[in-house]
């Protein structure tokens, strides 16, 4: 049954990519479609790589309202682009090659969130919880020196920055989405071969180093590879925080099992269905040019404080 699930979520998705491709094709039909293609490959690897990425920190974290975003990149990325436009301005930061854009983004964030799992989980025997709030700490600073810089910016200045503020499909670079596909595909390999052990991290450490399996560094690569998929998300086309929220929780609704051999693809599915069919209806039903980020973040975060409410944690 539950295989039949991934199948029809597969199904939707291809319809979903279908409709964004053909729907309202006309004039030059190869250079439109050649557009429309970079844009949903976007689509689908953003979406593919925050919905795993979330369900991976939940699962080591035994903790089902947490999200990436909690931890700061989000917020760490946002201080990037202030700091460039703040520091090198309009012209100096519209200079920088989009591909080295990418690059800078997503090695920071990578670099910064490598510095956090290391140090802060040696210091604290592995207590997942405590990195969590240390990076729920880190995002607040991150985020006050953004508005800091931002107060001290031009309207010109800060229009640029606020348009960065919110994920854009529109304007991604296609050898750093070349890099980004590459990337997940190494990561999701490995997922793939490991998700029964997974399964038997998910029941905590203590019954995890009872059967056998090598929590702390299970768990250390595990970090690893959320802080390879968010960074590189988020440097591609900018920060989607409650996605993932929204995403593993119609997952583990829709599944009803614990074993990550259905939940990640299912993750993932769900995830990128969204982002594409939500600017399919976007650009081709409604005709706006609002940003489909802004309707995810609303309805996650409503969804945030209903489970918070109901404390459905685990």
């Amino acid at each position: 049954m539950a295989d039949r699930r991934i199948l029809g979520l597969g199904c939707l998705l291809a319809a979903a990519a279908a409709l964004f491709l053909f729907w309202g094709l006309r004039g030059p039909t190869a250079y439109i479609l050649e557009l429309r293609m970079v844009k949903l490959a976007g689509l689908l690897s953003v979406g593919a790589a925050v919905g795993v990425a979330t369900v991976l920190l939940q699962t080591i974290s035994r903790n089902r309202i947490l999200t990436p975003a909690f931890m700061g990149f989000d917020a760490l990325f946002l201080l990037l682009q202030t700091g460039l436009v703040a520091g090198l301005g309009i012209a100096g930061s519209s200079r920088i090659p989009p591909l080295a854009g990418f690059l800078l983004d997503a090695a920071v964030m990578m670099g910064a969130a490598l510095l956090l799992f290391t140090s802060v989980l040696r210091r604290t025997r592995h207590d997942i919880q405590l990195m969590v709030l240390t990076g729920v700490v880190l995002g607040l600073m991150f985020r006050t020196i953004t508005a800091f810089l931002q107060r001290l910016m031009d309207p010109s200045e800060f229009s640029i920055v606020q348009t960065r503020m919110f994920a854009q499909f529109g304007s991604i670079d296609r050898e750093a989405l070349v890099m980004a596909l590459g990337l997940m595909m190494l990561a999701f390999c490995w997922l793939w071969r490991n998700h029964a052990v997974l399964d038997v991290a998910a029941l905590g450490r203590d019954t995890a180093r009872s059967l056998g399996v090598g929590h702390d560094r299970l768990q250390l690569k595990v970090l690893c590879i959320i802080a390879a998929l968010v960074s590189v998300s988020t440097a591609l086309a900018g920060p989607v925080a409650f996605l993932g929220l929204l995403v593993t929780s119609l997952a583990h609704s829709l599944m009803r099992t614990h074993r990550h051999a259905l939940l990640l693809p299912a993750a993932a599915q769900i995830s990128a269905l969204i982002l594409v069919a939500g600017q399919t209806v976007f650009e081709r039903i409604l005709r706006l040019q609002s940003t489909l980020a802004v309707v995810i973040e609303f309805c996650g975060g409503l969804l945030f404080m209903f489970l918070l409410t109901r404390g459905k944690i685990w």
